[in-house]
């Protein structure tokens, strides 16, 4: 190929274009150079640690230099050597990356009303909490106040404001201004849109109640939600038909939204289950996310390669289906989840239960075997269920950390009657343990490029913690760097990292997040690799995990040298289809 000379051009435009190439060649590898806010001091800067930036690419030695809320600079090593800034932050030997994304939190309680410092969560390097799964406080109107209550003496009264045409907004503006550690965003449950039109009670809704529904999802798309969640195995979500679902779907749709679903099975119908997930974001045209993908119970185990097979064949199709899960073998929700669903229409529960022949008609429907519903005792067997979480202090002194076969053997009845007697005692749904999973399908999942990952877990202190709950409010994602990155190599550290950051960043539209590059907010984790590790149990949870050392939200450090700080820097993140008040 012939060498290309200047002599077309005036000598001028070669020296112009001679200095453009040159600056361009000596340009900051992170941003231009001299772009607003690039040049020291900063307010934070990190050196000398092997930066992961999120992508899935490579890692390399580099400094990140933050101002304010951002990153403005990612170098090579060195290169902002001497620089000045008000903390410098020596990460020879620790790895640095964006924060991680929690795309199934729980965290409601302390996020709304109580301690926001979400220590179990922000101690594993969890800097943003996505809500939303089946049931959310917003909206609400009196049908809902008046059989949903929480039992929640400081959350109850709160969910009183969040009535009106634009209560999810509500809700979202009332964290904002409680404050919190880590950022939140959040889909609108499913459960709360059906329980808005027509409360606790089962049936299918008429096209009225559909065309209410509809707008109950448009208004909380223009609120910042994230889209639609599900959670379709606990009333009042699990009487709402494939139909009803579509149509939330469509009314999301134009605002970006994606329907994230716990679905109807995940056991004994799991491939049905995920036909109907498909169908919805197919004929609703939005993108898929299965929360917590697992086959339930050992009878299903075998069901694994069907159920992934299924998601590819989706994808190759042109459909955008995908999955997140977390780190364990066990799953955990309520031992009413033993139950048949019709028993808690009308929010009735407690009541039949206190019904002799209503009883009956519950211990027959859980002791008949049947598709109908999903039955976690029978997957798990007593043995397999762990209680865990009682609203009682006295039930939780006798009964927790005990299995429900054990329960009942004290109690010296079958099983079914011990579970409904701790339901009715408690007057709550009991937390439990179920052990549903095996671990090489665990494992499985986790290689799969679509997956990502999430605590399904609300945020706890360990210092005031009284009841038990699962470990994985504590340890999910050291667990995935230590034991499944370091110790066990189902993956790549970029690829991990890649996973609990960018690749939720991009499916829920949270811009500015999930990626090391300037101009991205400053939400940033600094670990040890070869310490890293969870040390949360089933039977002692309350355990922070080792090895996150730094963890930054917006600039703020939230953990220091190991140790929460108690600054409250989180923000409430908006979807795509976000409307402040008045545009």
């Amino acid at each position: 190929m012939p060498r290309r000379s200047c002599r077309p051009f005036p000598l001028v435009l070669c020296a112009l274009l001679a200095g453009v190439l040159l600056a361009a060649a000596c340009a900051p590898r992170g941003g231009a150079a001299g772009a607003p806010g690039s040049r020291g001091p900063y307010d934070v800067l990190i050196t000398g640690g092997r930066i992961v930036d999120g992508t899935g690419a490579g890692w390399f030695f580099g400094d990140v230099a933050i101002k304010g809320d951002r990153v403005v600079r990612v170098e090579p090593r060195g290169v902002l050597e001497g620089a000045e800034a008000k903390t410098t932050i020596d990460a020879t030997g620790k790895v640095v990356t964006p924060g991680f994304i929690d795309i199934q939190a729980q965290s409601y309680e302390p996020l709304l009303a109580r301690d926001s410092r979400d220590v179990s969560k922000i101690t594993q390097g969890i800097t943003t909490e996505v809500l939303g799964e089946g049931g959310t406080p917003a909206p609400v109107d009196d049908r809902i106040l008046s059989s949903e209550p929480t039992h929640d003496t400081v959350v109850d009264p709160l969910r009183e404001a969040f009535t009106g045409p634009h209560g999810f907004g509500k809700w979202l503006d009332a964290m904002a201004a409680h404050g919190s550690s880590p950022n939140v965003a959040s889909f609108i449950g499913a459960a709360t849109v059906r329980a808005y039109v027509k409360g606790m009670d089962r049936g299918a809704a008429t096209p009225a109640e559909v065309d209410t529904m509809q707008a109950v999802v448009r208004r909380a798309m223009e609120d910042g939600a994230l889209g639609v969640g599900s959670a379709l195995i606990y009333p009042p979500g699990s009487y709402a038909s494939t139909d009803e679902l579509i149509a939330e779907a469509k009314a999301m749709a134009p605002y970006g939204g994606t329907y994230i679903t716990h679905m109807r099975s995940e056991g004994d119908r799991l491939l049905e289950a995920t036909d109907e997930a498909i169908e919805i974001g197919k004929e609703g045209g939005v993108p898929v996310e299965i929360y917590h993908l697992k086959a339930a119970g050992q009878p299903n185990w075998d069901k694994e390669d069907a159920l992934l097979d299924k998601i590819d064949s989706a994808r190759t199709a042109g459909l955008d289906v995908q999955a997140d899960m977390y780190p364990y073998a066990a799953a955990s929700t309520g031992l009413t989840a033993c139950l048949p669903p019709w028993s808690e229409s009308g929010g009735k529960l407690y009541e039949r239960l206190a019904d002799p022949a209503m009883r009956d008609s519950i211990r027959k429907d859980v002791m008949t075997p049947t598709q109908a519903w999903e039955q976690n005792c029978r997957l798990a067997t007593p043995e397999g269920v762990l209680l865990v979480g009682f609203r009682k202090p006295e039930m939780q002194k006798k009964w927790g950390g005990k299995r429900l076969s054990e329960a009942a053997q004290e109690m010296g009845e079958p099983w079914v009657d011990a579970a409904m007697d701790l339901i009715e005692q408690d007057s709550s749904r009991v937390e439990c343990v179920y052990f549903l999973m095996s671990e090489e399908n665990v494992e499985k999942q986790m290689r799969r490029p679509w997956i990502k990952f999430g605590t399904d877990a609300g945020a706890f202190d360990p210092d005031s913690a009284t009841d038990l709950t699962h470990p994985r409010a504590y340890g999910s994602y050291p667990r995935i760097l230590g034991h499944y990155v370091r110790e066990r190599h189902v993956m790549g550290l970029e690829e991990a990292v890649r996973k609990m950051t960018s690749a939720t960043a991009d499916r829920l539209h949270l811009d500015g997040r999930g990626i090391l590059r300037p101009g991205m907010y400053a939400d940033v984790v600094v670990f040890d690799p070869e310490t890293v590790i969870d040390k949360a149990t089933y039977v002692e949870p309350h355990q922070i995990s080792e090895g996150i050392e730094q963890v930054l939200v917006n600039g703020v450090p939230v953990v220091r040298d190991g140790r929460v700080t108690g600054a409250k820097p989180g923000r409430v993140l908006r979807g795509a289809g976000y409307r402040p008040s008045g545009s």
